[in-house]
């Protein structure tokens, strides 16, 4: 199940909004500079939570949806319950999810960094998993200080 890549392909990119320092990208928005958007979903009242082969499809599919490049994938299923645990590992950051499917419920992680449109991953998941009800957090990880920041 596993696919490790050290080339290219057509969904490594770097958005007009990244900034090459060397050897990462960094965004800009809103003034701001930071190393990538972190996206919590929590989808309550989703269905499919217990199908690993289904969630590391859905996973890849959406991280592809952002323009991201998937380096490999794992998932677990645990038992009794058959929820599932999972992680696919970008080259961008990593997508995660957690089921309980005796709520109905995923946790979901996406954290990407460069020229990926995270936001673009949602709609992937939302059609995959058709939740009741989705939770958003969206974090700015590596905030750059800026030259006003008095805690730099």
């Amino acid at each position: 199940m596993a696919l490790l890549s050290s080339t290219r392909n057509d969904n490594d990119v770097t958005g007009q909004n990244s900034v090459y320092h060397g050897t990462d990208y960094f965004q800009s928005d809103a003034g701001q500079t930071f190393a990538g958007t972190h996206l919590l979903l929590d989808f309550w009242g989703a269905r499919r939570l217990t199908e690993p082969t289904f969630i590391d499809q859905t996973l890849r599919a959406a991280a592809h949806a952002a323009g991201a490049t998937v380096l490999h994938s794992h998932m677990h299923r645990f038992s009794p319950s058959d929820g599932v645990t999972g992680v696919v590992v970008l080259s961008e950051s990593h997508i995660t999810i957690h089921t309980w499917p005796e709520r109905d419920f995923a946790a979901i992680d996406i954290f990407m960094c460069g020229g990926c449109k995270v936001r673009d991953a949602v709609p992937t998941l939302t059609n995959a998993f058709q939740p009741a009800r989705i939770d958003v957090q969206t974090q700015r990880r590596g905030l750059v200080p800026t030259d006003n920041d008095e805690s730099a």
